[in-house]
């Protein structure tokens, strides 16, 4: 899309914070199911879950930023995002908005948080009086061993 009009995005949140991901990167979301642990996986690699039909990584997004573990509730989804032709699911607390943001209303991250321990946030999108952290899902998973060849 060009001029002001928006890129539709899928919005979720981990532990408080709003995120969001272009819906062109987002397959599906679904209810957590079981997640079966695997040996040998990144800290905050959950395990794999059989999603539609495909074995897909569960990445807990809030080990992968930093944060403390939360049990599973009704509330917790499984977001199964596609990167080159892979597919990933990112365990987080909520995910049930999708919302059109105009590029206008995303500004960069600043110097604080560019580069360094967050490469990953694309930008800082403010709508009214929310504030939504757009990530970069290339660089969210630039360093996932389950995404190498």
């Amino acid at each position: 899309m060009s001029g002001g009009a928006g890129d539709h995005h899928i919005l979720f949140t981990v532990a408080g914070t709003t995120y969001a991901l272009p819906s062109r990167q987002v397959a599906h979301v679904d209810m957590v199911d079981q997640v079966t642990r695997v040996p040998n996986a990144a800290p905050y690699v959950d395990g794999v879950v059989f999603s539609r039909g495909e074995i897909v990584p569960a990445i807990n997004m809030r080990a992968r930023f930093g944060f403390e573990r939360a049990t599973a509730d009704l509330r917790t989804r499984f977001l199964v995002a596609s990167l080159r032709g892979r597919s990933v699911g990112l365990l987080v607390d909520a995910c049930r908005e999708f919302l059109s943001i105009d590029a206008a209303a995303i500004h960069p991250p600043g110097d604080a948080l560019a580069g360094g321990a967050t490469p990953y946030i694309a930008g800082i999108a403010t709508i009214g009086d929310r504030m939504i952290v757009i990530l970069d899902l290339e660089q969210l998973l630039a360093t996932e061993p389950i995404l190498a060849a």
